[in-house]
């Protein structure tokens, strides 16, 4: 890396608790050495030139999050957090009778306008996206492009390798163009293994089948900063047409989905043939330790990141 080049940040989303899992599975042992699903995001974005880590939690959990993984990167990589909180939102709007929800991955992002200034990745805390995932998408947000419309990036995996076997999940099912561009986002909720394919249940009657191939968004991004300010112009339209619902919430894919059809933005899809992990489910906890133990015997990891 050149002296004068930009180090992207890690910007891991963290404020859920994990309600079908049940607890604060971010901070949850998988690893060898004790570690959790996160540290091993942080150490392969940290290898991969990444040059600083933002947390996005919530208050209630801030000193156990600080204890249990915070500290274990000091003198590594520059910490730093910022806080989803269900009432950050833009006036005149207030949070509705009954809503305890949170409003969101986008909203989760957010959060840290005020703190993120270079290009970034966001990521979700309980997913293990992998070593060739940060570096492809290092090596894009270390690139500079033209001006214009803004340029992102996801990281594209494939289906097959994302499901589980204990239980439906929820995937965003992409459409790629021909330059290998993000072309749209369909987010199927319901998705089980069926024999060669997948299907998704969402409508039983009907369900729809879908190739283990097809590429599919596991919320791993690249961003510049302009987010932010697309993040703030948005909003407030979202919110008039959803805020009353005590569920609704705001996700970055439909946030960048509807950037790439206003032409005010486009995405890179990065194929990677990483197997991506995660705890969904309690049952899937020792398929992810089983795995990463697989990793670190294989030289892939050490058998303790820090």
């Amino acid at each position: 890396m050149q002296a004068n080049e930009v180090k992207p940040t890690l910007l891991v989303l963290a404020a859920g608790m994990g309600s079908r899992y049940g607890g604060l599975k971010q901070v949850d042992p998988v690893g060898p050495g004790g570690e959790a699903i996160l540290d091993y995001s942080v150490f392969d974005a940290h290898r991969a030139g990444f040059g600083k880590v933002v947390f996005v939690i919530r208050k209630s959990f801030e000193a156990e999050f600080r204890e249990k993984v915070g500290a274990k990167y000091a003198g590594i990589l520059p910490v730093e957090y910022s806080y989803q909180d269900i009432a950050d939102l833009p006036a005149p709007f207030t949070v509705p009778e009954g809503r305890e929800k949170p409003w969101g991955t986008a909203h989760a992002i957010r959060s840290a306008r005020g703190i993120v200034k270079e290009p970034f990745a966001a990521i979700n805390a309980d997913d293990f996206y992998g070593r060739d995932a940060f570096a492809r998408l290092a090596g894009f947000l270390k690139t500079p492009r033209d001006g214009g419309k803004l340029h992102f990036a996801m990281v594209g995996y494939n289906l097959g390798l994302t499901l589980s076997e204990n239980g439906s999940v929820a995937r965003g099912v992409c459409t790629i163009d021909d330059g290998g561009y993000l072309a749209g986002v369909k987010e199927m909720t319901k998705l089980v293994r069926a024999g060669d394919k997948a299907r998704n249940e969402e409508d039983p009657a009907n369900p729809v089948e879908v190739p283990l191939d097809a590429r599919v968004s596991m919320n791993l991004w690249g961003f510049t900063p302009e987010l932010f300010d697309e993040l703030e112009k948005r909003f407030p339209a979202w919110l008039e047409a959803n805020g009353r619902a005590v569920k609704s919430e705001w996700y970055i894919p439909f946030v960048v989905d509807e950037m790439i059809k206003d032409g005010t933005a486009d995405a890179k899809v990065l194929p990677t043939e990483s197997s991506w992990f995660g705890v969904t489910y309690r049952d899937d906890k020792p398929f992810v330790m089983e795995s990463i133990k697989r990793l670190v015997e294989a030289g892939e990891y050490p058998a303790k990141l820090f």
